[in-house]
């Protein structure tokens, strides 16, 4: 199943948040807008199509809940246009990166605007509750990125710090997406609780996903230069395992050794380890992890009320497995 199938339920209303990002570029200063056209518009739209998915099992205020997914796209465009800075990428989506074009003091100040207009959607909701949780996010996200970065060439990291690291970076804005659509259309509370932590486990799943296809993707799947991660020394589930799996003449190990190795020996070692990675059971093995995600995340859906949006998400978390970008 394509993700476009999976959106019919919610196709039209995501056609109106795709429009009201749109309205984000209509600004004054043409420098601006210029730099929002380039940030705003592709991607998935998976966040707020979980808003409204999850809005679908009770009252669906429409008005309210387009508020709200735009918000959550917003802020997830901002992190981006962050991390992109941060990590100094010069690729995102198949195009340069706002740090490549307009150098990274802009960037940065982009991503504040996007993530000050992403507020301002949050709050035309009115729901105090539902703001609150958006700055709690804001700050969950805040922190695993400080995290990440402190951590960036480390070798001393467990399995458990990798997945509080994409809890805080990647989980958390699904849950937000989920529980915000519960909230808005008036769920009961054990309904809340479900759809919460459907998005959080979904997004557990999502981002190991993606952390093998750094690995075993092409450039032209992911937007960016695969082994990107490595690059920016941060330590994945995959090269994990490389290093447990393989203790001696590890690529990996070599290269957090000595960060400051000549690019062309970075890209070798990096080449290295997507082979090693390649030609073993790695993959697979992180693969087992994230399909465990899923189950987790589908398995109180059935509790909910009996809707095509419960099927729905259920297909998305399949997906999620499937996918190759």
């Amino acid at each position: 199943m394509e993700l476009e199938e999976i959106y019919q339920l919610v196709e039209e209303d995501l056609a109106k948040v795709r429009r009201q990002i749109d309205s984000v570029t209509e600004v004054d200063s043409p420098h601006l807008a210029e730099m929002l056209r380039h940030v705003l518009g592709g991607g998935k739209g998976i966040r707020p199509a979980l808003t409204l998915l999850a809005g679908k099992f009770y009252r669906y205020n429409l008005d309210l809940l387009l508020s709200m997914a735009t918000g959550v796209e917003l802020m997830h465009t901002a992190t981006l246009v962050h991390d992109d800075a941060i990590d100094k990428s010069s690729v995102r989506r198949g195009r340069s990166t706002v740090n490549e074009v307009w150098g990274e003091e802009r960037a940065v100040l982009l991503g504040d605007y996007v993530f000050a207009r992403a507020g301002e959607f949050a709050a035309d909701t009115g729901n105090l509750r539902v703001i609150i949780l958006f700055s709690q996010t804001l700050q969950t996200i805040t922190s695993g990125e400080i995290v990440q970065t402190n951590d960036a060439f480390k070798l001393e990291q467990t399995r458990g710090h990798y997945l509080e690291r994409i809890a805080s970076k990647t989980a958390s804005l699904f849950s937000l997406s989920t529980i915000s659509g519960a909230i808005l259309s008036d769920a009961p509370e054990d309904s809340v609780k479900i759809l919460k932590d459907y998005g959080f486990n979904l997004g557990v799943a999502f981002q190991i996903v993606d952390d093998i296809l750094d690995f075993v993707g092409t450039e032209e799947e992911m937007g960016k230069p695969i082994g990107s991660d490595l690059l920016q020394g941060t330590l994945t589930l995959p090269a994990m395992l490389l290093l447990e799996q393989y203790p001696d003449d590890n690529p990996v190990k070599e290269l957090f050794a000595n960060p400051n190795m000549s690019e062309k020996d970075k890209r070798e070692k990096i080449g290295r380890a997507i082979e090693l990675v390649g030609r073993s059971p790695i993959a697979k093995q992180c693969y087992q992890l994230a399909l465990d995600y899923c189950d987790k995340a589908c398995q109180n859906l059935e509790k909910l009320p009996a809707k095509p949006s419960r099927q729905a998400l259920m297909d998305l978390a399949d997906l999620v497995i499937s996918r190759k970008k």
